[in-house]
């Protein structure tokens, strides 16, 4: 019973990179290696080093998945680079339970967030420090860094939203983010 009892947080935020520590958080690292077939250029990505970093994902889920009602929090972190023309990103998803709506804010870097509704309409917001996104049910979406330094972007979804990731690696985005004369260009 934890009645009258003062407790620490299980979890602290780094306000400056926003990493997350205690416990439980879930730590997942993304190489060249892990997201085949989420960019254009093949033979640009076959020749990439396979084993460099491209992003990474800390979660904390307080409740079990699936939990009506509960939050889930996170923080991705994805690194500067390109596979041909086209920027570093998250595999990205739907979610399972489609009508569900998720928040993004930007912490650090530039980058954009990449959505696509059901109809195959894609558009892209830019993020920056300070920056809050709102991510509405039946929109699939992925972050890219177009900048120099680490993308760092926060999040927080529905506990039972569960994320559908099949879709997006079996059709992918209708729209790619490339660098085109130094900008980012939705193509």
């Amino acid at each position: 019973m934890k009645h009258l009892e003062i407790l620490k947080s299980p979890v602290d935020l780094n306000l400056v990179n926003f990493a997350m520590i205690g416990e439980p958080i879930i730590n997942q690292v993304r190489k060249i290696k892990d997201i085949p077939g989420i960019f254009g250029d093949e033979k640009a990505y076959q020749k990439m080093d396979q084993e460099q970093l491209a992003y990474t994902v800390q979660s904390w889920l307080p409740v079990a998945d699936g939990t009506p009602g509960g939050l889930f929090f996170g923080v991705s972190t994805i690194y500067p680079g390109k596979v041909g023309n086209e920027y570093f990103m998250t595999k990205g998803h739907f979610h399972l339970k489609s009508d569900r709506a998720e928040f993004y804010w930007g912490v650090q870097g530039k980058g954009m967030l990449i959505l696509m509704d059901r109809d195959r309409n894609t558009w892209a917001e830019e993020i920056y420090p300070g920056s809050l996104h709102y991510i509405g049910g039946e929109i699939a979406h992925r972050l890219a860094n177009t900048g120099s330094e680490n993308l760092v972007v926060g999040a927080c979804w529905p506990s039972d939203a569960g994320h559908d990731y099949q879709e997006i690696a079996v059709k992918g985005f209708s729209a790619r983010l490339v660098e085109n004369d130094g900008k980012p260009e939705l193509v």
